[in-house]
């Protein structure tokens, strides 16, 4: 749909075709891209669209190599179904969808979580951790992934499914203070290579496309002004993005990844689990005394945390969630 669009405006698409490297004038504007191709493009500004590993921007020196404890790996099948064999199973009318996340055990102490989308004939699931907490741990993902295929709320879930896609892929987690220099020179950088994703909201995908649009935006306006690419010029791209709602966002959010990232078998372990624990005695009728119940549930969390552990946990969160 996207090819069509862009075709259908006068662009050129170009298949099957790997980057190899940023071509730069003899001062150091970027003026186009070699390729595995002969010739290489010329261009009056290159968008950097490449991932959140990518190799353009690190070798040009426009980016650092990303830190293991600011990218998340998440691995992911596509399990094939019937459309009203998904909708029968998950209560689905029209074109309603339904998502499941999952934290606790599945991560085994890691920060992440696993995750369960349907689609109209087919089931996403997968999990992802940060990368510095399975280099740590020595995990492996898809261990992660058959355990949690294997849990008892999942497997009925998926039963009879035919597993057609695999795919991994690395996810930028380090929010707003992991933001590079996002222009200069003939370029500009954008989605998960710019690292916009939002962690707390699992969004990505969106503020990806926003800061394409509004790339897209900053040069058309530049163009007509008739004004050259230059980092003074393209320093409207960033102006833009900072009023729009990716970057409030992720401004927001700023504390989050560093609380998240160094306590997490705390808010991804102890506290999943202390939650389960006490909802399931809330609900469960056992004949035992409320009051009872509301005393185990409350030693449990000062056992497992401690009274100051608990409203340390509280301010820290607070702090960082404003």
């Amino acid at each position: 749909w996207f090819s069509r669009k862009v075709r259908a405006a006068g662009a050129i698409v170009l298949c099957e075709t790997t980057v190899t490297e940023l071509a730069r004038d003899a001062s150091g504007k970027v003026i186009g891209v070699h390729t595995d191709r002969a010739g290489g493009i010329r261009a009056d500004v290159v968008i950097l669209a490449e991932g959140v590993n990518g190799l353009l921007g690190t070798r040009a020196g426009f980016r650092k190599v990303p830190k293991p404890e600011a990218v998340a790996l998440a691995v992911k099948e596509m399990h094939f179904l019937p459309e009203e064999v998904i909708a029968e199973r998950f209560g689905l009318t029209g074109d309603q969808g339904c998502v499941i996340e999952a934290a606790g055990t599945i991560s085994r102490g890691m920060a992440g979580l696993g995750f369960l989308y349907t689609n109209k004939e087919s089931i996403s699931l997968g999990i992802g951790c940060l990368v510095s907490h399975f280099a740590a741990s020595l995990e492996s993902p898809y261990a992660l992934l058959d355990a949690f295929k294997d849990h008892p709320s999942i497997r009925p879930l998926i039963v009879g499914s035919e597993i057609k896609e695999y795919a991994a892929h690395l996810i930028p987690e380090g929010g707003f203070k992991a933001i590079p220099q996002l222009f200069g020179d003939g370029w500009v950088v954008v989605g998960d290579a710019a690292q916009l994703n939002n962690a707390v909201h699992r969004e990505g995908s969106n503020l990806a496309m926003t800061s394409g649009r509004i790339a897209g935006e900053a040069i058309a306006t530049i163009k007509s002004r008739k004004r050259p690419m230059t980092r003074d010029n393209l320093s409207l791209y960033k102006a833009m993005l900072d009023k729009s709602f990716v970057v409030e966002d992720l401004r927001k959010y700023k504390d989050m990844p560093a609380l998240l990232h160094t306590n997490s078998r705390n808010f991804f372990m102890t506290y999943p689990r202390l939650l389960s624990q006490a909802a399931q005695n809330f609900v469960r009728v056992d004949g035992t005394p409320k009051i009872e119940k509301e005393r185990a549930t409350k030693a449990a969390f000062i056992k497992a945390r401690s009274r100051w552990g608990l409203v340390s946990d509280a301010v820290r969160l607070a702090l960082a969630w404003r």
